[in-house]
């Protein structure tokens, strides 16, 4: 029995375990080519699972993963997923000036809509790296089509976070659509809980309590993320990484899937649009 008869939404962020921010100071963009990908196989592990328990979600997906794995594009459209744009090459939106990254977003929107043969309307910073420095993506966002993005989380974290803006789906002046990724209040401040290193941190009764939490004292949807290689527990190790960065990257592996498992049994999963009611 689901624990909550609401419609939420499940986001998977489509990138390999190499292309993370966590290891951008190790593995260099020029020898992602000869790196063996391993965002395939288990993407389609993912949607497989959730073809076994009737779920759907929200795919916001590199244009460089697109480009390589065109077969798990046309899987998820084809099983009627959300397909979206997580960027090209997950360069963070912060470290780009406006032109760069009206290149970045519409070369991934190009990729994503020519393999995927639909049109995009959302959009997902690599990093959640929109904040106050970069408040003209939105207009970018805007002009090249987008109707929402999911690109900002209200909380205090050292890689990112923007604590004070709002929790909540709201509008820009422009008319686009902000979704922020979920947090709970405690003590005054924002705390996480819409997955990812979390997720994976915490023991799932932990998790499961503090999303039934927010659905008990908010009537927003509830949405949650997470990345195939969080499933990947046999993915090749850096050891030359910051032990910060291995430390979160590689925390309880081997125990996420079935994480996952539970928590889609636990709750009712749709895309961002139907979530959201993006028109």
């Amino acid at each position: 029995m689901k624990l909550d008869n609401r419609l939420n939404a499940m986001t998977v962020d489509v990138e390999d375990y190499f292309q993370v921010s966590a290891f951008e100071g190790v593995v260099e963009k020029k020898d992602w080519d000869s790196i063996s990908l391993r965002v395939g196989d288990n993407t389609h592990r993912l949607l497989d699972l959730f073809a076994a328990n009737n779920v759907k979600s929200t795919f916001f997906t590199l244009g460089w993963v697109a480009q390589r794995c065109p077969d798990v594009i046309k899987r998820i459209v084809n099983e009627g997923h959300e397909l979206a744009s997580h960027g090209l090459a997950h360069q963070r939106a912060t470290t780009m000036n406006e032109q760069e990254l009206y290149d970045d977003i519409k070369q991934s929107k190009d990729i994503l809509e020519d393999i995927g043969g639909v049109a995009l309307k959302g959009y997902r910073a690599p990093s959640f790296s929109i904040n106050d420095s970069n408040t003209w993506a939105y207009d970018i966002l805007k002009d090249l089509g987008f109707t929402y993005s999911s690109s900002t989380y209200p909380i205090n974290h050292d890689l990112y976070g923007v604590p004070e803006w709002p929790r909540f789906k709201y509008e820009r002046e422009n008319g686009l659509i902000e979704i922020p990724i979920p947090t709970v209040r405690k003590k005054g401040s924002n705390v996480g809980i819409g997955g990812g290193g979390y997720f994976r941190l915490y023991p799932y009764w932990l998790s499961k309590r503090r999303i039934t939490e927010f659905m008990q004292s908010e009537s927003a949807p509830y949405s949650f993320y997470f990345h195939p290689w969080e499933i990947d527990p046999e993915q090749p190790k850096f050891s030359s990484a910051p032990w910060k960065s291995k430390a979160r990257h590689y925390i309880n592996l081997s125990r996420m899937e079935g994480k996952i498992e539970k928590l889609l049994g636990d709750f009712n999963w749709v895309t961002m649009q139907q979530a959201y009611e993006i028109e």
